[in-house]
């Protein structure tokens, strides 16, 4: 199967200690081009994830994006109640000072720096989500490249059969194109009434059949339209091999157009160049 390299994909986790979420984004590139951007946090798994790109995808730039709320955890509030003794002690030994004081507000002894403190986390654990995270969303990555993939090979197969229709029209049609082309060549002739060497007039419309004849160019596109699909159906990273085989077919077209002495021997050129444009555009987007 033929991967695109155009996708999307977003996987988010909800954990004790908070919620990570990745956006993986891939467009079409002519390597392997990984833009990362992490949390401080998380600066140190860059060379992990670039091992599980290089290791899923071939080509393609794709931007990784993780996200981390700390907030959304949910995590019970927890006091350091040595230091908030303290604070109440030093509070009440300062009351004693003070005639009718106002009671202690348990309120502003919490907002007391150091007293409401974070549960510790746990970095590794965290780390270790964010890869497996970070997997899951690669994995969905894949999925979307390949359904992409799979629709661009089949827009890629309705061209191939539009160019073979068109070159089995032409190949039918050269040899009544050749004797109106003969027959063109014997009335101009005729009407200049000129006396004609018939072996010297033989030799020049053989001539002129050899220069015309695109059987050549007709088969060489056959060949090259079964390798299309031959590559197509073999799968894996074929986006450069493709390439190669549009800009083939690219000059058997810009041949036959060369060759041209009908007009719809013009007109075959012409909408096969087309198809082929339209099959190089959609072949850039293949991994």
């Amino acid at each position: 199967m033929s991967h695109s390299m155009t996708a999307f994909a977003r996987a988010e986790r909800a954990g004790a200690h908070g919620t990570l979420s990745w956006e993986l984004r891939s467009v079409n590139h002519r390597y392997l081009e990984p833009h990362l951007r992490l949390p401080e946090a998380f600066l140190d798994l860059e060379g992990a994830l670039r091992d599980a790109l290089r290791q899923g995808l071939s080509r393609g730039k794709v931007e990784c994006t993780l996200r981390f709320d700390e907030g959304a955890a949910g995590q019970p509030l927890q006091i350091d109640r040595e230091r908030a003794g303290q604070l109440v002690a030093v509070a009440e030994s300062v009351a004693a000072l003070i005639q009718q004081p106002a009671p202690i507000n348990p309120l502003e002894v919490l907002a007391w720096p150091g007293v409401l403190v974070a549960a510790a986390t746990d970095h590794e654990a965290l780390r270790a989500e964010a890869l497996s995270l970070f997997d899951e969303a690669l994995a969905q990555l894949k999925a979307g490249r390949a359904r992409e993939g799979a629709e661009l090979a089949r827009l890629l197969e309705e061209r191939l059969d539009a160019m073979l229709k068109e070159v089995e029209t032409l190949r039918q049609l050269v040899p009544q194109m050749l004797a109106n082309q003969r027959q063109k060549i014997l009335d101009r002739f005729r009407d200049t009434q000129l006396e004609l060497d018939p072996q010297r007039l033989e030799q020049e419309l053989v001539l002129l059949a050899q220069k015309s004849d695109a059987a050549e160019e007709l088969d060489r596109l056959c060949t090259h339209i079964a390798e299309v699909r031959r590559v197509l159906k073999g799968g894996g990273t074929v986006g450069r091999r493709l390439d190669f085989l549009m800009q083939e077919l690219n000059r058997e077209a810009n041949t036959l157009g060369s060759k041209a002495f009908d007009p719809r021997s013009t007109q075959t050129a012409v909408n096969l160049k087309v198809l082929i444009e339209q099959m190089r555009e959609q072949v850039q987007n293949i991994e």
